[in-house]
């Protein structure tokens, strides 16, 4: 998904798509966030944040990192970080003000002294060694994940992520309970000769790391936007009068969709003008029970025992039934809505009158016509042919 323009120019620089503010694709930083502070000059050189938000894996890792060189980074910039017993390279995501507003948002403290540094500006030696380890990546996930099996352990090995100077490789792992994975920790090291670290993460998570398109055919929020993950029960889904069908409100992650929490604010809100103890209403037909309630046209929908039609009633209406229940008064009727159903009108072909468009003696001319070319080119071919026919007799 991401752009074709991206490349590396001279001193190892991204090149990129030059919007300014992040790839349009999305694509090229999964996790990218618009730095609307980019533009603000600097006017205290001494204030100014010299930490830096530095990304990982395309985008699905990022950290602070604070700044000790006299180098003034720009996003997109590759920088080698201290790692683990060695070193990293990532990718600048952002840099100024606007990372005091990401460190507030994580709750990561400016004058953390346990804060890692960025080294210097990343060298061709530096991205050689990290193209070299990310391409052990797919076959130490493939090893990594038989290796679990053989194990007998109830987890599964999402990401393998490798350290740029080898040093070190994260795995991430899913597993429902807790695991017990001090042996398989041992085997690893022995296995990759690289320090292991173990991270379990959620489906959600393993959903936005791996990426993908969604059922709106966009890319997944959570690989492109959404870090946040706020439980999705079904009781969103039946306050938006969705029916509960696993498979269509399943992301790729296979829980309930992160997109149900999106408007589920809107919906509590026009909720609260309808009365919330009406389930049932009793009428002459019998009782009628409440299917489903639409905020759009404010009506309430009952179906009646003996029938499985579905009757809309309006607020209003479905009070004053209550108020009439209530004085043990049953009406006759529910007074249903009347629904005008907008349907396509249908145009009738009109009728044409094609008789005297045409006039027969114009028809008569253009025969006329032919006839006298036809006419005129065959007398012009047998008078050539006695001419031809006479020349040859002279020369006879």
């Amino acid at each position: 998904m991401g752009c074709t323009n991206c490349g590396t120019a001279n001193g190892s620089k991204p090149k990129g798509c030059k919007s300014n503010g992040g790839c349009s694709t999305g694509g090229c930083n999964r996790m990218n966030t618009y730095d609307w502070l980019r533009n603000l000059p600097i006017a205290d050189a001494d204030d100014y944040c010299n930490v830096v938000e530095v990304s990982f894996n395309k985008g699905s890792r990022k950290d602070f990192f604070r700044n000790t060189t006299l180098q003034y980074f720009e996003k997109g910039d590759l920088v080698t970080v201290e790692g683990v017993g060695g070193f990293d390279v990532g990718e600048v995501s952002l840099t100024g003000e606007i990372v005091r507003l990401q460190m507030k948002k994580y709750g990561v403290s400016e004058i953390n002294t346990d804060m890692k540094k960025i080294l210097r500006p990343a060298t061709e030696r530096d991205l050689e060694l990290r193209r070299i380890n990310k391409a052990r990546e797919p076959e130490a996930l493939i090893r990594s994940r038989a290796i679990a099996r053989q194990m007998n352990l109830d987890m599964k090995v999402s990401q393998v992520e490798i350290q740029a100077d080898g040093r070190k490789a994260t795995f991430y792992y899913i597993a429902d309970g807790r695991v017990d994975f001090r042996e398989l920790i041992k085997v690893y090291a022995a296995e990759f000769k690289v320090k292991v670290e173990m991270r379990q993460i959620g489906a959600r998570q393993e959903a936005g790391k791996v990426g993908g398109i969604g059922s709106c055919g966009r890319e997944l929020c959570c690989a492109t936007w959404l870090t946040d993950f706020k439980s999705v029960n079904t009781s969103i889904a039946r306050y938006q009068n969705l029916s509960i069908n696993q498979i269509k409100l399943s992301g790729q992650c296979g829980r309930l969709k992160c997109c149900l929490n999106y408007e589920l604010d809107t919906y509590l809100d026009a909720l609260q003008a309808f009365p919330n103890d009406c389930d049932q209403l009793e009428v002459a037909k019998g009782k009628a029970y409440l299917i489903k309630k639409d905020i759009f046209k404010n009506l309430m929908w009952y179906a009646l025992p003996d029938s499985t039609k579905q009757y809309p009633l309006t607020i209003e209406r479905v009070k004053k039934i209550k108020e009439l229940n209530d004085q043990n008064i049953i009406p006759e009727d529910l007074e249903a809505v009347e629904l005008a159903v907008a349907q396509p009108k249908e145009v009738e072909p009109e009728f044409v009158d094609v008789v005297g468009q045409t006039s027969l003696r114009a028809l008569e001319r253009a025969q006329k016509k032919r006839k006298h070319k036809k006419g005129g080119h065959s007398q012009h071919k047998a008078s050539g042919n006695k001419h031809q026919s006479g020349k040859k007799k002279d020369r006879r």
